[in-house]
């Protein structure tokens, strides 16, 4: 006999990027709630009512007392069991040997904003991040962290609303923003590695990731004609990786012959395989566009494999997944799937959530980000982009550069 509970149904409210699915024949459970919306300023006052006894502060100086009494045996034989895993975690020595993840500054990659002026604007939506100015603000940025070992760099331009355009002809401009910040730090640090975006966006007046027609259709092969332009100016400024991250189909195989038809063989090519439609991403942007006709469902993954298989194809050199955490699944799938070199991006709103969290103290900042980065290694990831890469650097020096798990 059928359940009543099957027999009514359950009206589930739509999330805004999901589409809506009805779920007939499920009854929902009514429950008499009081909600108490969420406020900072309520914080302190509801931490304060939990019993002290039974939370332990998350950043506090020493750890509770160890009884002074050993506890007595309440058993009269121990369990025969053949293997006991708690032995090789019994010090700090075999723990440390036997830690199959580890991460160093060498596999992080620092994203970094750049614009026309001097002085260093602070992003609002991610503390501690700025909006370098190119001359002197990102220069000593990038010198301090070649000084805790991270020698990678990602660039992304602030342009100016009077240079972009509907078909974004500053994107190849030599004399751009981009070209001469590659110029620049080449000159200045000969052996950085410089990771240049190849993207519509910036220079878009639209803000999409390719050139939009009348009735808001992407033009596909009519912007890999402009993107092709612009991944040979960044290679001639200097850069030593290009990245395809606007998921357009063809694009790969269209840089590659573009730079090789102008003798940058050298040039790598880092392919943003996997660009879910994530609700994370944002920076310091408040645009909110519609890019479902060119980025992937997060629902999917056949369809995430099915663009890696068809990028490593075309020629790319490293295989991007975006965002992060969200796709730790995705990135192992593609790990297994493939011989190239993985990066995974931890975007704007995980390091914004790691951030906010942290000076709440709700959790500890520190561990959670370090926390975060070694479980994006252990799910398969050779390369991070993420904007803790600095802070993260700067306490593996302290560990002798390697992250031991606590």
């Amino acid at each position: 006999m059928t359940s009543s509970m099957f027999r009514s149904p359950c009206k589930i409210p739509s999330v805004k990027g999901f589409e809506q699915k009805s779920y007939v024949g499920h009854k929902a459970a009514s429950y008499n709630v009081s909600i108490n919306p969420f406020r900072r300023s309520d914080v302190s006052c509801q931490l304060q009512k939990i019993e002290s006894a039974l939370i332990w502060p998350v950043n506090a100086p020493e750890a509770p007392p160890l009884p002074s009494k050993l506890a007595e045996h309440v058993i009269d034989q121990p369990l025969q069991l053949s293997r006991r895993a708690r032995r090789n975690r019994k010090c700090p020595t075999q723990r440390d040997a036997y830690q199959e993840t580890n991460i160093s500054p060498a596999n992080l990659i620092y994203p970094l904003f750049i614009h026309e002026g001097e002085v260093d604007i602070p992003i609002s939506t991610m503390p501690g991040r700025y909006m370098l100015g190119w001359r002197h603000g990102l220069i000593e940025e990038v010198a301090r962290a070649r000084d805790v070992g991270v020698n990678s760099i990602k660039l992304y331009p602030k342009v100016p609303e009077a240079k972009k355009s509907p078909t974004g002809e500053e994107a190849f401009n030599d004399n751009g923003l981009i070209p001469r910040t590659v110029r620049l730090l080449k000159d200045r640090f000969p052996d950085l590695v410089i990771y240049t975006d190849v993207n519509f966006d910036e220079y878009s007046t639209t803000g999409h990731g390719g050139i939009v027609r009348e009735d808001g259709v992407i033009l596909n092969d009519e912007t890999i004609h402009q993107l092709r332009k612009q991944a040979v100016s960044q290679a001639r400024a200097g850069a030593d990786v290009v990245c395809t991250s606007e998921m357009l189909d063809g694009r790969v195989g269209a840089v590659r012959a573009a730079l090789d038809a102008e003798g940058f063989q050298h040039v790598s090519i880092m392919s943003y395989s996997v660009k879910y439609t994530s609700s994370l991403y944002g920076r310091f942007r408040k645009v909110e566009l519609d890019k479902k006709t060119y980025q992937i469902n997060p629902a999917n993954s056949r369809e995430a494999l099915l663009e890696a298989r068809e990028d490593e194809a075309e020629g790319a050199d490293i295989l991007m997944v975006k965002p992060a955490l969200p796709s730790l699944d995705i990135i192992r799938l593609l790990k297994d799937k493939t011989l190239l070199p993985i990066g995974a991006c931890q975007v704007s709103g995980e390091y914004s959530m790691i951030k906010a969290a942290g000076l709440l103290k709700m959790i500890d900042e520190e561990k959670v980000m370090m926390e975060s980065l070694i479980c994006i290694r252990r799910a398969g990831a050779d390369l991070i982009l993420t904007y803790f890469a600095l802070q993260a650097a700067t306490k593996l020096c302290g560990e002798n550069k390697r992250f031991i798990a606590n």
